[in-house]
């Protein structure tokens, strides 16, 4: 509106001013006036401006603080209904009889002694595990040149010494005394025994359904015994292995250790396997430990 009027003034005194002689100086002080006056408009327009956008922006500050205030009132209502749940499964807890609280405590309890448990065990079966690899190394190390007739196994928890029926009974299939070409194998392993009190011995004895009968000799099985007992007789008598650490057993043809198909296959059942492994009674004694305490408990 300023500038309208200012346009107007002007306007209505052109008229004046080109119809008679108008001084240099007024001229000039009207020429400043209208000057000012656009300055102050635009000054007005640029105030309006701002204001009108400091307004929207408090509109926006407005809306966001609502919609903040109203997602506060509801974790507010759900964090009250949250306490009041907990106050009444406090309240219920508490309630718990006598039984029910000692149910719980032996709960805890055998919780703990299933734990104990399982960390005895895991230990008797590492001291198993590390004694199995020493002996695999030493026995590697006394009788692991011969070939082809000795085969040195870990397997299953188990270690285990193959001899073939060549190296201890000269090929004889019949046959169940000891060849003196074997000594020098049954020795080294007799010491190693001997270095390793606490092993075990199964001497299991393989044979194949060839036997003709003897006067001696009934059959597979009484061939197959009769070669773990010669096994067993000599670790005892000629290196002093303890009787009490030795087993002698015999499978006859039955148990193969491979198919007897093939001359290959026919040989690998005519080996003598010597089992090696460590007492296992304190695993024993853990096991019957547990099934006593679940006899006990109804488990």
């Amino acid at each position: 509106m300023r500038r309208v009027s200012t346009y107007l003034v002007v306007l209505f005194a052109a008229p004046t001013l080109f119809g008679s002689c108008v001084t240099t100086g007024t001229y000039r002080a009207m020429e400043a006036q209208a000057k000012n006056n656009d300055s102050l408009y635009n000054q007005t327009m640029r105030t309006l401006k701002t204001t009108q956008d400091a307004n929207a922006t408090l509109t926006r500050q407005k809306t966001e603080i609502q919609t903040q205030m109203t997602n506060l009132n509801g974790l507010l209502t759900a964090t009250q209904e949250n306490n009041a749940l907990l106050r009444k499964q406090l309240t219920e807890l508490s309630a718990l009889s006598s039984s029910q609280a000692e149910s719980i405590k032996r709960s805890l309890e055998n919780i703990g002694s299933k734990d104990i448990y399982i960390q005895q065990l895991r230990a008797a079966i590492s001291h198993r595990d590390s004694a199995n690899f020493a002996i695999l190394v030493e026995l590697k190390a006394a009788i692991g040149g011969f070939g082809e007739d000795v085969a040195i196994k870990l397997d299953k928890g188990v270690v285990s010494v193959e001899l073939s029926e060549k190296l201890l009974f000269d090929s004889d299939s019949n046959r169940y005394t000891i060849d003196d070409k074997a000594k020098a194998v049954i020795g080294r392993l007799a010491r190693v025994l001997n270095d390793q009190p606490d092993v075990e011995i199964t001497v299991l004895a393989h044979t194949e359904s060839v036997v003709h009968p003897q006067e001696v000799l009934v059959d597979d099985w009484d061939l197959s015994v009769k070669r773990a007992t010669s096994v067993v007789r000599m670790l005892q008598t000629d290196y002093s292995v303890s009787p009490l650490r030795m087993t002698a057993a015999g499978r006859s043809e039955y148990a193969g250790m491979a198919p007897a198909d093939t001359p290959e296959g026919r040989a690998a059942n005519r080996r003598t396997r010597i089992i090696i492994q460590p007492q296992l009674e304190p695993l024993i004694r853990l096991l019957e430990r547990k099934s006593d305490a679940d006899t006990a408990t109804g488990n």
